[in-house]
């Protein structure tokens, strides 16, 4: 198979050059996007008055025989062809003869290959927020079932105060909806039609490009022809997106699996979604949960691997740009399997509201008497203080909080009266934290609202 570019060369290219090179064992992804492209290329050329409407109509006929076979799993690519493009355009010239070779004119790879990423890139962010809006509408359900269950809140691992479970659970529902935020963002960035930029210098034929971009489906055009061929921060924007995303399912995983255990006792999860031991009977491991976990490291891994490859890199199209793919589509898929793990996850899950609730008094709720302390006149400082004596009084005697008496608080203070008595509760601690956005059973039951408002939940 001749190369387009043999003319210029006396030898023909080395064997470990073209294996070296080729990219078509992974961007072959890009199929089904390429081919869309040139259809439309195809109609912005015959508008051009650079096709015949013969020429067209045989075109676009021939590619939808080959999306058709992309879209099956017929097509045969080849490695010879070196990419996607030259795999496409050489069997539409091998079906249609000279017409097949008119495919390219005003065109360049560079320009095509920027176009079919950002159509990939635009579909594939409608998808992952698909998938995101199932775990957080999931996670709304979940907060809305449990808006009675308390469990402490941890800081730096330590029990600190208590919480309503479905704060909790919002809170997550929070970090996944600015992940959807940032993951339009690289839509936004994506949404820009790169196609008729030629090389690097735009093309010397009276395309229109709006209608081209009026076809893809594109809000505006990239405005200039070097940065259109040469831009890779859309793909930034998204690998970005998704390290922080996957970041979120790994903590809420790592939470999962830390509750799981017989230490914590507070969640369990569905066996259909665990795994046993090769060696131990009684286990069941968590290893959903824990590959969501492990998989944020790829997602970073990616992110970090275009910024490298894009750090000093000449403009405009070099290359090394060629390396922009497999972190993209690695991290798109990455990011789907997570989602769909959670999902899965948070279906199954079980709440054990009785080792919850009892984790969620103690020393969680000494705040609550150093606050009591401020509302009567006390400095906080001093307040806090006085109550961090209240609690090495307890630790010495193992006591718990609900067992002092009035007497013995007036002991540390004569500020404490009866009342005092009513915070070492776990339920009146959660709903005197009322202020807007706090843990208090109405801001909750306002938040859930809200919430589902947004959701589409009834």
């Amino acid at each position: 198979m001749q190369k387009p570019w043999e003319g210029r060369f006396k030898e023909a290219t080395d064997k470990f050059v073209e294996s070296f090179t080729q990219s078509v064992d992974f961007d072959k992804e890009l199929a089904p996007w390429d081919i869309e492209q040139s259809m439309a290329h195809v109609k912005t050329l015959l508008s051009a008055g650079l096709l015949s409407q013969e020429e067209a109509q045989s075109l676009l006929q021939g590619l939808q025989e080959l999306q058709k076979e992309v879209l099956q799993g017929s097509f045969e690519f080849r490695r010879e062809l070196e990419d996607v493009h030259m795999n496409v355009e050489a069997e539409l010239i091998s079906r249609l003869g000279e017409v097949g070779g008119k495919l390219h004119t005003a065109r360049s790879r560079n320009d095509q290959v920027v176009t079919d990423e950002r159509l990939y890139v635009k579909d594939g962010v409608r998808e992952v927020c698909r998938l995101l809006g199932e775990v957080r509408r999931r996670l709304v359900e979940l907060a809305e079932e449990s808006i009675d269950i308390l469990l402490p809140a941890y800081t730096h691992l330590q029990r600190a105060q208590p919480i309503r479970l479905a704060h909790y659970l919002l809170a997550y529902r929070e970090m996944f909806l600015e992940d959807e935020r940032r993951l339009l963002q690289a839509y936004r960035s994506a949404d820009a039609l790169a196609l008729g930029s030629g090389a690097v210098a735009g093309v010397d034929f009276p395309l229109d490009r709006f209608y081209t971009a009026e076809l893809l489906r594109f809000n505006r055009l990239c405005r200039n022809s070097v940065q259109a061929t040469a831009d890779r921060d859309y793909l930034l924007d998204l690998l970005y997106a998704c390290a922080v995303c996957g970041m979120h399912l790994s903590r809420l995983a790592e939470d999962l699996i830390l509750w799981s255990t017989e230490e914590f006792g507070f969640v369990e999860l569905p066996d259909r979604l665990c795994t046993g031991s090769s060696i131990m009977p009684q286990k069941k491991n968590p290893d959903l949960l824990e590959l969501i976990r492990g998989k944020a490291g790829r997602l970073y891994g990616n992110l970090v691997s275009l910024l490298t490859v894009l750090k000093a890199l000449p403009t405009a199209y070099n290359r090394d740009l060629q390396e922009d793919k497999e972190p993209v589509f690695d991290s798109l898929k990455t990011l789907k399997g997570s989602l769909e793990g959670m999902s899965l996850v948070l279906e199954g899950i079980q709440f054990r509201e009785d080792r919850m609730k009892s984790a969620s008094g103690g020393l969680a709720l000494m705040t609550d008497l150093a606050n009591y302390l401020v509302l009567k006149g006390l400095p906080f400082r001093q307040a806090h203080r006085l109550v961090g004596s209240i609690t090495a009084y307890l630790l010495e005697r193992g006591k718990k909080p609900e067992e002092l008496s009035l007497e013995e608080l007036r002991r540390f203070s004569e500020l404490f009266e009866e009342d005092a008595l009513r915070l070492l509760d776990p339920q009146v601690s959660a709903d005197r934290k009322g202020t807007y956005g706090g843990t208090a059973k109405e801001e909750v039951l306002r938040r859930l609202q809200v919430a589902k408002r947004e959701e589409g939940i009834p």
